[in-house]
Order: structure tokens, then sequence, then C-alpha cells
């Protein structure tokens, strides 16, 4: 049995984007937890365990993307964009950068070489 790429971005990648860009607007915009958590459309307890590691680890994102994060926290910060928009944005940089080709082939065995062969994944 396998997990659909759709399924694992629901999982996995929505969440780690949260914890980045709840990071970011507390960190860079000098947020509280409760102003992230209402601008990130989730509650403070989420905000708290994305902080403290206990929630949304299972990704790594390489050093540069650090600045679309920041990037993206910005939009949402000034209330430029809808965020929305900016997770499908982040969305499709992981996609394009192969980061969820990785997580692919560690939640689906053996899937990421029928991806290769049909050029689903850039990997």
């Amino acid at each position: 049995m396998f997990s659909f790429p759709q399924e694992l971005e629901a999982l996995y990648l929505i969440p780690a984007l949260r914890k980045e860009l709840a990071k970011a607007l507390i960190k860079k915009h000098k947020l509280n937890q409760s102003k992230a958590a209402e601008l990130l459309g989730i509650n403070k307890a989420a905000v708290s365990q994305y902080l403290h590691s206990k929630r949304a680890s299972n990704i790594k994102f390489p050093k540069g993307f650090s600045k679309e994060i920041e990037k993206s926290a910005k939009e949402i910060f000034n209330d430029k964009v809808c965020l929305v928009s900016e997770i499908m944005r982040l969305s499709r940089i992981v996609k394009e950068k192969g980061i969820m080709c990785q997580v692919c082939l560690k939640y689906n065995k053996g899937v990421l070489s029928v991806c290769r062969e049909r050029h689903a994944c850039r990997q």
C-alpha cells in the first residue's frame, strides 16, 4: 500500500510549511504565538508544538529555502497576499526542488522508481 503525493503533502508538507512560517513570523516579525496562529489559520497550541519540534518534524528543508519562507512570512505579515497563495507557492518550489520525492521515498518504498520512469519525479 502506498500514499498518493497529495496525501503526503497534506500529512507532512503543509504542516512543515506552517511550522517554518510560524517560526519566521515570531522571530523576524516579533509576533506572539497567538498572532502567528491567527495569521496561519491554526491554534496557539499548534504553534507551540511547532516551536518545540513536537509536530511537523518529518521534512527538512535545504538552507536556501529559508529565504522563500521569509519572503512568504513577510507577505503574510503585511497582509499583501492570501495565506493559501503562499502555501501553494512554497509547495510548488518544494516539488520543483525534488524535496517531496524524498518524502515519497521515505513513506512509499519502491514507488519512486515508477515516478522516475514516468518523469513525475525530477530526482
